[in-house]
């Protein structure tokens, strides 16, 4: 099973919903940092979740199997920052 991890910064706050096949299986918000979403997201995933296709501000910045995510969670959410950085960068509209 390969879940989806969306996050979102609403002012001063990030939020986070985590999906599978569309289907949203849970959500929070108001948590300081992208790793703090990181870390509630996959600490409620069951068991037979292998992986995650993280999603930043609308930007996906990779699938990640659910161990690299929990040995290199700051490197995941700073490549999130990075990737959606740079689309916004070539998409200054978007």
């Amino acid at each position: 099973m390969i879940v989806r991890i969306d996050i979102d910064k609403s002012a001063d706050s990030f939020g986070y919903a985590v999906s599978y096949e569309s289907e949203e299986l849970y959500a929070d918000d108001g948590l300081a940092s992208i790793v703090e979403c990181l870390v509630a997201a996959v600490e409620g995933l069951p068991p037979e979740a292998l992986a995650a296709e993280l999603s930043y501000d609308g930007i996906v910045s990779g699938t990640y199997p659910l161990a690299v995510i929990g040995m290199s969670i700051d490197q995941v959410a700073q490549h999130a920052l990075n990737t959606t950085a740079m689309i916004d960068e070539l998409m200054p509209e978007r």
